[in-house]
């Protein structure tokens, strides 16, 4: 009696297949809804100077209670950082980044109308979760649809839509607050967020997830509608290999088992040295000048000229991401940080701080770009990626939460210096990991992370485009 044949279903091959399009609109697309989202983000978290400084002088709150409404924001976003990762992995990336930008949309709008600091506070924990959370899921989504060939441009792109959150929070603030109030920031805000929830109804779900969770069916359906737009004209190259993306549930403690552990380790060391770095250095520039001997006024003139650099540095980000090899390029940066550091605390002129200072502050934000938006989640895959990036953008949270505290001790104990070493002992501990693990992300298919650690290729290794 002959025995049935079993059929087994086709392999996806979504990794493949996404690494071989060409840049096109599609791509574009994606970049500008995810890149909107950050940069709101980020314009969500920086309105908090202004607003917090017309809270006090209007009598709506005391600087103890301005000091608890910054506080809960870093703790909200440490938890939404981990939210994210766990609802991204389990239910989708399009799920995971619509409750989050809807989370602080709303959470924004009830702030507008917040009537006293305790509500307000409580809308502003709620706010934190979502930001927590957008900036986990944006970079993780990004790097899923682009090319490897063009990936380390197209996050440093995103980095720079990201960092203009801040030049929007300030101009905006600026032209607002002393002419609408405090509460139209939330307003812009959360109107912001629930415009661009609603634009990013169109985006697709990510077809790597769809097929590592085994919905070949929804990931073949969403590829070849992706295939049709970018292919429209035009003969798509070839699919070069082919690979099953689909892995088995595994629970949050996969992060830890050989094999991973050193990328969980890395990711970690990563989001703290960068949380350290800006906000033990960057967002104290106005102090340390102060101390330096410069004016208020005059410090606050620097420090925005200075601040230039968080621009800067995605621009260098963009010209290193495709050419030098991840590891070389983030090894190189710190290394440029602590030797920038330990020059800008012996000077005294104003010039020559401003100079230094701003070449510093740009290798701060080159190593948030290459960093922060593309070595974390490249190093995870696909099932992982999400809880992998969540988890170091959970330690990154606490450590900027502590980091506060121990600028003033350092500060007061050992001056600009003492601030700079801590800096520099992060910068050291990440290299330590970076050089220990001998994982290359840089130029190749995320589906890379699924194999085991090898050493990392020559530069020239990385793929170019022709």
């Amino acid at each position: 009696m002959a025995q049935p044949s079993i059929v087994q279903a086709p392999i996806v091959n979504a990794g493949a297949r996404l690494d071989r399009l060409p840049i096109a609109r599609f791509h574009w697309r994606i970049l500008g809804l995810i890149g909107a989202g950050a940069a709101l983000d980020a314009f969500d978290i920086y309105l908090a100077g202004g607003v917090i400084a017309a809270m006090l002088q209007e009598g709506f709150s005391t600087p103890a209670q301005n000091a608890t409404f910054v506080a809960v924001t870093f703790a909200g976003m440490l938890g939404g950082a981990g939210l994210a990762g766990y609802v991204g992995d389990r239910y989708g990336r399009r799920v995971s980044y619509q409750f989050n930008l809807g989370l602080f949309g709303l959470a924004s709008i009830a702030a507008c109308f917040a009537p006293t600091i305790e509500i307000l506070t409580l809308c502003r924990f709620v706010m934190g979760i979502g930001l927590g959370a957008e900036l986990v899921v944006a970079a993780g989504t990004l790097c899923e649809f682009v090319p490897p060939a063009y990936r380390g441009r197209w996050i440093a792109i995103l980095g720079i839509l990201t960092n203009s959150g801040l030049f929007l929070a300030t101009s905006i603030g600026y032209l607002v607050i002393p002419n609408l109030g405090w509460r139209a920031m939330f307003a812009i805000a959360g109107l912001g967020a629930l415009a661009i929830w609603v634009m990013r109804k169109q985006m697709p779900e990510s077809p790597r997830w769809l097929e590592a969770v085994g919905r070949r069916e929804e990931a073949e359906s969403t590829l070849r509608a992706i295939e049709a737009e970018v292919g429209a004209g035009r003969t798509l190259p070839p699919v070069a290999t082919v690979r099953s993306l689909e892995a088995p549930a595994v629970p949050f403690t996969a992060l830890f088992r050989p094999g991973m552990a050193g990328r969980s380790v890395a990711a970690a060391l990563t989001c703290m040295a960068v949380n350290v770095a800006v906000y033990g250095f960057v967002a104290w520039l106005p102090t340390f000048l102060v101390g330096q001997g410069m004016s208020v006024v005059r410090s606050l003139g620097f420090t925005t000229l200075m601040s230039l650099g968080s621009v800067a540095g995605a621009l260098v980000g963009m010209g290193l991401g495709d050419r030098v090899s991840r590891q070389r390029s983030l090894v190189g940066t710190c290394l440029a940080i602590m030797a920038l550091g330990s020059v800008y605390a012996t000077l005294r002129e104003p010039v020559a701080i401003t100079v230094v200072g701003f070449t510093l502050v740009t290798s701060i934000y080159t190593l948030v770009t290459l960093g922060l938006y593309a070595y974390i989640p490249e190093l995870f895959p696909t099932h992982l990626r999400l809880r992998g990036t969540g988890f170091a953008g959970m330690c990154g949270r606490a450590t900027s939460i502590a980091t506060p505290f121990l600028v003033v001790a350092l500060f007061d104990r050992f001056g600009l210096p003492g601030v700079l070493g801590m800096v520099a002992c992060m910068l050291v501990l990440l290299c330590a990991a970076i050089l220990l693990l001998r994982v290359e992300t840089g130029g190749l298919s995320l589906d890379e992370a699924d194999a085991e650690p090898a050493p990392a290729p020559a530069p020239a290794g990385l793929r170019r485009p022709a």
